[in-house]
């Protein structure tokens, strides 16, 4: 399973799908002559410009049938890879795409408008009926060749959105830089921790993943995002903020209370406070580095390095998620 945009084609320029239609259309005409020549090269010309503008339309996933993290983080991707549309994000590509499709229709509707003219014609006039519909089928796709690479755009930033799945439970770990975080997910989670980028951060992301009673949870730590306080981030980093918002089933925020991390305590928990009002899902303090320092009110105090109550944190951040598991008959009178 991957994300919804993760294996969209690479999307053609308008030079690209012309060039491709109308040498082809060349080379289907090679065995034929007079009227079934142009009959055929209107035809192939016509069946690949529709076809490549539409199939770049209907191979993206309807994007309101998303889950609301995967809109509103495509919406920050996209408002950042066009930030001179006057009305970037993700209306901007639904109207790209609308214009995309309209044109694949519009190269067939020219074909169906000129087939009848040609056949009842004669040899030179099928030539420059022919033509013309070329001319047209062209100033049709050169009209989206915005659309078109504003399309091939948002397709290579959305492409690099990490894998999070909305429907399985996530752990979203949050703190300043230096108090553990990464040590943490990684300690807890599997070796194979994923790594990626938000498109439009200069930080990766660690997706991590831990089953219990069945259930995989992802935790995810977010570094560029939920390290640091909210008036730092930009817009588009405050909207994969709110992304994250519809993803959290639980939030751990790590302090250092040693302030080894180089960040004052009030200062952290500051944004412990900021990470609280905003998320409304259980958010728990815990205390890292508890060999060192517990000088912290916190829900709960553990020390990575020493591997002292790791577990227990991550067994109250599962406990604070309280999810269940769907069973197939829960829905039918009587069960099973």
């Amino acid at each position: 399973m991957s994300h919804p945009f993760e294996n969209l084609p690479t999307t053609p320029r308008a030079e690209e799908i012309l060039d491709k239609a109308f040498s082809r259309a060349t080379r289907a005409s090679g065995s034929k002559s007079g009227i079934e020549a142009q009959q055929s090269m209107l035809m192939t010309a016509s069946n690949i410009i529709s076809d490549n503008l539409e199939n770049v339309a209907t191979q993206w996933p309807t994007i309101d049938e998303l889950d609301p993290f995967y809109v509103e983080l495509a919406d920050a991707v996209v408002s950042e890879t066009d930030p001179a549309d006057d009305d970037p994000g993700v209306d901007a590509l639904k109207q790209h795409l609308s214009n995309i499709s309209w044109a694949g229709r519009k190269a067939k509707e020219i074909r169906q408008e000129y087939e009848g003219r040609v056949v009842r014609s004669d040899v030179d006039t099928s030539r420059k009926l022919r033509k013309q519909a070329f001319a047209r089928m062209a100033d049709i796709t050169e009209q989206v060749a915005d659309d078109l690479e504003a399309v091939s755009k948002a397709r290579d930033a959305l492409k690099g959105l990490p894998d999070i799945r909305p429907e399985e439970p996530v752990i979203v770990v949050a703190g300043y830089p230096n108090v553990g975080k990464s040590s943490f997910v990684n300690s807890v989670t599997r070796a194979d921790n994923e790594i990626a980028s938000y498109p439009f951060t200069t930080t990766q992301i660690r997706v991590g993943h831990v089953e219990s009673g069945r259930i995989r949870y992802q935790l995810v730590d977010t570094p560029g995002l939920l390290d640091r306080p909210p008036e730092e981030r930009n817009e588009i980093e405050s909207q994969a903020v709110s992304a994250l918002e519809h993803l959290a089933d639980a939030v751990l925020v790590l302090v250092d209370p040693s302030g080894e991390c180089g960040y004052p305590l009030a200062q952290q928990l500051e944004l412990r406070d900021a990470i609280e009002a905003r998320f409304d899902v259980p958010v728990l303090t815990v205390g890292n580095k508890s060999d060192r320092s517990t000088d912290v009110e916190a829900d709960h105090f553990m020390s990575v390095t020493e591997d002292d109550n790791v577990q227990g944190v991550l067994d109250a951040a599962i406990e604070a998620v309280d999810w269940e598991i769907e069973l197939p008959f829960e829905d039918s009178e009587g069960g099973a």
